[in-house]
């Protein structure tokens, strides 16, 4: 990794982007690169800056920043990504982890937690990490939500079993990376886990796949 990790704030408050300013400013290892307040000038500000991570807000004064945050993932796939968000709604999370982010934050957070989501993202633009993200997905489970699997879903279990990476699944599955990363996403939060052991595990207790499968560490 390069010496700083490199930052564009894409944010319509004009304060908030102040503020993470300054925040990243008491960091010896982060510093901002670009910023603007519109989706319509998010892909611009990126291209010419080539930044490590992007924090965005969800809601952009004219339009949706997860649908940002998307066309974002299909255009670098090793973006980082961090969402930034007002909303303690659940369907957010859930609409974040689905869009190929890397965290997902609440501006409410602690500032120690936003600086830990921008290094997570720097380092790991695939994972997805928020917190209380298991206390979401066990709401979402005891509301009953259904464990019917489609085609796609089954396939992408059966090669998460055969321990292929995102990537892999992927290539398997003639889908982009951020494709796959979404079908990934979508199984996670039928069966209610957080990572790829935690799915394997409540796919064998549901009976969706064999017990001679490999079940990764």
């Amino acid at each position: 990794m390069a010496e700083f990790i490199e930052v564009v704030v894409i944010d319509g408050h004009t304060l908030t982007r102040y503020g993470l300013v300054g925040l990243v400013g008491e960091a010896e290892d982060i510093r901002i690169v670009g910023e603007c307040g519109l989706a319509a000038d998010a892909a611009v500000v990126v291209a010419a800056t080539a930044p490590d991570v992007v924090v965005l807000d969800v809601g952009l004064p004219d339009g949706d920043g997860l649908r940002v945050a998307r066309e974002l993932r299909d255009r670098y796939a090793e973006l980082g990504i961090v969402v930034l968000t007002s909303s303690t709604d659940d369907d957010v999370l859930f609409r974040a982890l689905e869009t190929g982010v890397s965290a997902f934050v609440c501006k409410t957070a602690p500032n120690a937690e936003v600086l830990a989501a921008i290094r997570h993202a720097a380092v790991a633009a695939a994972s997805f990490t928020a917190t209380g993200l298991a206390l979401a997905l066990g709401r979402r489970a005891a509301a009953g939500v259904g464990l019917t699997l489609s085609p796609r879903e089954k396939q992408v279990l059966r090669l998460l079993a055969d321990g292929q990476s995102v990537p892999s699944i992927a290539k398997s599955m003639f889908v982009s990376p951020s494709t796959a990363k979404t079908y990934v996403g979508r199984l996670y939060e039928k069966l209610g886990a957080c990572n790829r052991a935690q799915a394997i595990m409540a796919a064998l207790r549901l009976g969706l796949i064999e017990h001679e499968l490999p079940v990764p560490a």
